[in-house]
């Protein structure tokens, strides 16, 4: 399971280290495969190898002629790049995917349960704090059913 927010360095050659405590869960589910991504924010999603096939098995399920889908699959599929995570637990992010998200020197390495987004660290931390802030009492009420089903 992934969670939390890491902040990492990006190196010169646009590579991006997995946290240590990450490294062990992802040599034994997917023996370092990795698939980076667009999300559907400006980030980036990284999923070990069987979650994004899990994933894209679903997606193409959907009927291809539903417009949504089609981006969806454009975007997810389209721009899916695999990775391998070296002995040192870096793997390289292409320079595309990298423009898209905005990604420099300084990341944000965001647990997701069973995937990460990788996100410019100012966006994170921006993004983050408009969430925070457009978060009231109010806004309860307005919750989905899923949403709404969960308690502490």
């Amino acid at each position: 399971m992934f969670r939390g927010v890491s902040a990492i360095n990006l190196d010169e050659k646009g590579r991006m280290a997995i946290p240590t405590k990450y490294r062990p869960e992802l040599q034994d589910c997917c023996e370092g495969q990795l698939v980076v991504t667009i999300g559907f924010d400006k980030c980036l999603l990284l999923f070990p190898l069987p979650a994004f096939e899990q994933f894209e098995h679903k997606l193409m399920k959907l009927p291809m002629l539903d417009s949504r889908v089609k981006q969806v699959k454009r975007l997810v599929i389209g721009h899916a790049a695999e990775c391998e995570m070296d002995s040192q637990g870096r793997f390289l992010l292409p320079e595309l995917l990298r423009q898209f998200a905005g990604l420099e020197k300084r990341v944000a390495l965001v647990g997701q349960g069973t995937v990460f987004e990788i996100w410019n660290d100012e966006a994170w931390n921006q993004s983050r704090d408009a969430w925070h802030e457009g978060v009231s009492l109010e806004d309860l009420g307005d919750l989905s059913p899923e949403l709404g089903s969960l308690t502490f």
